[in-house]
């Protein structure tokens, strides 16, 4: 056969073998949805990606999106309407939630009462109010939630698979912040709290404002999460946390907020020279003891605790249960980052797609 007789006959397979690839309309294309577009474009797109979609526009085609230059074709999209995406999908489509949003992640259980799979990073779905995380987990099956928790590493899995083998959770403690994490890792009481803050926010470890990662948050949404898994029915309100903003900080206006971050000094200063004069570690901590009750905020660490240790980005969680009564089991890896929260979507897009869901992996209702 000819060249260019083998490369039509290539052409014409890829494109009848399109029209079977799963079907997938990504909603985000900020760092993470960008970096999901880039893996698709290496992998050789092995899902089909019928529509993309920020929070202003969206474009779609019915034979497929190119992932490669699908992002720069945004500008001259239509509408974005999240009433649009069942329409867009074929049944049991897959949905990649990218956002952080509040609005899309109402339509979680809609799509999946729809027939749609949904896959996400966005915590306000499963880790908001406990009426939401129950219509989600009615559809668990269809529900891919590995990376919002750990940026994708083996915790929900672990907790579920613990679970179905007869285990009882009796315990989490976690650092579950990236960016917090990064803080205190390189936090050493001489220079100002607030300049790494600065830096954290210019390499893209904290978000564009810092009083998300800093007031505790989204560590309790995420910790809402793991306690949901792990068996416990908490209410949004049923966590305490320690928010590490002074006043000043929290209700600064945007425009002043670079100046207003150096409330955090001083306070973190002494927090940390009482630690440091008791040969302890400071870390943000998230618990949930076995009576159900859950708390957030910055802790004391002996050297030898099991959360301790780590550096850089990474969360670190230890998991008591039966099965590890007297040593926690401690999973520990990179919790931000958005080549590492990418690879978690797509590998649960593609678990999703390939049908091979397994009861262990599926979130139950509570």
């Amino acid at each position: 056969m000819s060249a260019v007789l083998a490369a039509a006959a290539a052409a014409t397979t890829r494109a009848e073998y399109a029209d079977v690839l799963p079907s997938v309309a990504l909603l985000g294309i900020g760092t993470v949805g960008t970096a999901l577009l880039g893996r698709l474009t290496r992998l050789g797109s092995p899902l089909r990606l019928l529509s993309i979609a920020n929070s202003r526009r969206c474009i779609r085609a019915a034979h497929g999106l190119d992932a490669a230059h699908a992002r720069e074709q945004l500008a001259v999209g239509g509408a974005q309407r999240l009433s649009d995406v069942a329409t867009i999908l074929p049944e049991r489509g897959i949905v990649i939630d990218a956002t952080a949003s509040i609005e899309v992640s109402g339509w979680h259980a809609r799509w999946l009462e729809q027939g749609l799979h949904v896959v996400t990073a966005n915590k306000s779905g499963t880790g908001g109010a406990l009426a939401d995380y129950r219509a989600i987990a009615r559809h668990g099956d269809r529900y891919g939630d590995a990376a919002t928790v750990g940026a994708g590493l083996p915790l929900l899995r672990t907790l579920r698979e613990l679970r179905a083998g007869g285990d009882r959770i009796h315990g989490i403690a976690g650092v579950l912040s990236g960016s917090l994490a990064w803080l205190f890792d390189r936090y050493d009481g001489m220079r100002p709290f607030s300049e790494l803050v600065r830096e954290a926010r210019a390499l893209g470890y904290t978000e564009p404002d810092p009083r998300q990662d800093l007031s505790g948050q989204d560590v309790k949404r995420k910790l809402l999460i793991l306690a949901r898994t792990a068996g416990f029915a908490l209410e949004e309100n049923s966590v305490a946390v320690e928010s590490l903003l002074p006043d000043v900080l929290a209700k600064a206006h945007p425009d002043q907020l670079d100046e207003a971050l150096s409330a955090l000094d001083a306070p973190l200063r002494e927090r940390f020279q009482s630690a440091y004069k008791l040969g302890r570690r400071l870390r943000f901590v998230a618990r949930l003891n076995g009576d159900g009750s859950a708390r957030i905020g910055l802790e004391s660490l002996e050297p030898n605790d099991p959360l301790a240790a780590g550096s850089g980005c990474d969360n670190r969680v230890a998991l008591w249960s039966c099965r590890y009564a007297g040593q926690p089991l401690v999973i520990q890896g990179p919790g931000a980052g958005a080549e590492v929260t990418a690879a978690a979507l797509l590998d649960d897009a593609l678990r999703l797609a390939s049908k091979n869901v397994y009861a262990g992996n599926s979130i139950r209702a509570k």
